[in-house]
């Protein structure tokens, strides 16, 4: 699989996990990902068991009361228009409309250029020595 394509495939999912985040807190539900760790017991064994992912929802309430919503690749934000890293929205339904469509259009390839740029800025934190 091309790289661009393991990276779309990458940032689709996040977008789901927001997307699935922003219909429970509108339901007044919890939505849990479960993950499997590898831990240490107290005799030294290793187990693997399960545990709650945490997801950090990417909203976030700007000072004149809009609902902000930043896309991130691992830990860079995605400028969607240059200059320009969030959207601002007026509500959940909203919110989870602009979700939906940033999932479609990273799909499509929309956002290559701009998960291309973050992926590069992630690389050159690994190299620092």
């Amino acid at each position: 699989m091309p790289a661009i394509q393991q990276r779309r495939n990458k940032l689709s999912n996040k977008l789901w996990e927001q997307i699935q985040l922003a219909k429970s807190q509108m339901e007044h539900t919890h939505f849990v990902i479960k993950r499997r760790v590898t831990v240490k017991d107290l005799e030294g064994n290793y187990k693997s068991i399960e545990r709650p992912k945490r997801i950090k929802p990417w909203w976030f309430m700007a000072a004149d009361g809009a609902l902000c919503l930043s896309v991130f690749y691992g830990s860079k934000r995605l400028e969607l228009v240059p200059g320009k890293t969030f959207v601002s929205v007026k509500n959940m339904n909203d919110l989870i409309k602009t979700l939906e469509l940033l999932k479609s259009e990273t799909e499509a390839g929309s956002l290559d250029r701009a998960i291309k740029n973050a992926s590069g800025a992630l690389k050159l934190n690994f190299n620092k020595k």
